[in-house]
């Protein structure tokens, strides 16, 4: 697998690896069978992994009926990603415009954990659900309709529909009201949910940070917070079931690990913060030429300034994309177009084109750089204060911007 499909695959997925389990079609195409008093159904829960796609873990349902040899895992998270160039591409062009559809699949799922395990080391958990015959019977006729060539394929969405929500969506269908849930809300933002997962990936981190808008600050809800695979599994173990007379039962059966050693879980190693790093570094640069040029009354570098500010309007592309045109929801009302603004390539162009110096050209590059330096500036001071959590990276980035678009703007209208 590419360095390219690895990278796609975190942010298209978010929460899993589709794997390569047997695929099963039994029963799909023809009728449901009444399954027998033997049925189990559990949630597979396939712990993180080092690998870049593999950083949220996975989640599938898993039906077993050994009087009907029936053993199924049902796995919302397939998708095709494709092996020809231009298929990749289309995959990556349809993921960032937010039109990526997902699909159910039934497999293995021995397969489905061996797989993991042999070829990721990751480790998997089992937890066998309190579920009646009839309850089962629900959940696999809802599970095998949905299978069906024309229902499987699903609108794929970062936090609210995905491989970990689908199958909280459907044992919600079946147990209706007798199901609740005595779980905390985890006082953590969607995006503070995802940090502790991209420790040992900083720049990602900080790529999801920047593309990820307003939306992504709420605080999530206990149930919200299950569309991570490890808080599902959390979310079901604190689940019960109305029974009746019997009173309320715990959802989950029992508990055990299927692959690694008991009790197995996996956070990944923090990596150097080399965004913070590197900004910092560059900040120093930048500092120390631009008090040189002050010195020197040099007003421009031109093809320093050029690719800065280029590399700012680039970046503003992305988020303006994200935010106006894609149909992601969560990468709206995003703050980072303060100082990611895509004008900045006309300004890199004027800058390195050298039509920037003296006259009107000059003056109104100097009106814009002020009001490029005063955003970034207005963004920089109110960090403790808006609404949108922005990364420790983008400090010296802001300050880098002030620094010197201030000293360009006075360059040009002194």
């Amino acid at each position: 697998m590419s360095n390219l499909r690895r990278t796609v695959c975190l942010f298209a997925s978010l929460v899993l690896f589709s794997g390569s389990g047997a695929m099963q079609t039994a029963h799909v195409a023809g009728q449901v069978p009444a399954l027998s008093d033997s049925v189990r159904v559990s949630l597979i829960s396939i712990l993180p992994g080092r690998e870049i796609y593999s950083v949220f873990g996975h989640s599938a349902l898993r039906i077993r009926d050994p009087e009907l040899g029936i053993d199924s895992a049902y796995n919302f998270g397939t998708f095709e990603f494709g092996d020809a160039p231009l298929e990749e591409a289309s995959f990556v062009a349809r993921f960032t415009y937010g039109d990526l559809n997902y699909s159910l699949a039934v497999q293995d799922p021995a397969a489905l954990v061996r797989w993991y395990w042999e070829n990721e080391r990751r480790a998997s958990v089992e937890q066998t659900l309190d579920l009646t015959r009839d309850e089962a019977q629900e959940l696999f006729e809802r599970l095998q309709v949905n299978a069906l060539p024309e229902n499987r394929y699903y609108q794929y969405d970062f936090f609210f529909d995905n491989c970990a929500t689908r199958l909280l969506d459907v044992l919600e269908a079946v147990l209706g009201e007798r199901l609740a849930f005595e779980a905390a809300p985890p006082g953590r933002s969607f995006r503070q949910l995802l940090d502790p997962y991209l420790v040992g990936t900083r720049w990602v981190d900080l790529g999801m940070d920047l593309g990820l808008g307003l939306p992504a600050d709420r605080e999530a809800t206990a149930r919200e917070a299950a569309f991570l695979p490890e808080q599902l599994m959390d979310y079901l173990a604190v689940g019960s079931v109305d029974r009746g007379e019997a009173g309320r039962q715990p959802l989950v059966r029992r508990t055990e690990t299927l692959t690694g050693p008991a009790g197995a879980s996996w956070k990944p190693d923090a990596a150097a913060p080399w965004p913070e790093i590197v900004g910092w570094a560059l900040l120093a640069v930048g500092v120390f030429f631009t008090m040189r040029d002050a010195r020197a009354g040099r007003r421009v570098r031109a093809l320093a300034d050029g690719l800065f500010f280029g590399a700012l309007g680039v970046a503003g592309l992305a988020v303006t994309f994200l935010w106006f045109v894609s149909l992601h929801d969560v990468t709206d009302l995003n703050f980072n177009l303060a100082w990611a603004l895509p004008t900045h390539l006309v300004l890199a162009v004027v800058i390195a084109r050298g039509r920037a110096e003296d006259g009107e050209p000059g003056r109104r590059a100097g009106f814009y750089l002020t009001a490029t330096a005063a955003l970034a500036a207005l963004l920089l001071l109110g960090i403790p204060l808006w609404p949108q959590e922005l990364p420790g990276a983008l400090v010296p980035l802001l300050l880098l911007i002030v620094a010197r678009a201030g000293w360009l703007a006075r360059a040009r209208l002194s």
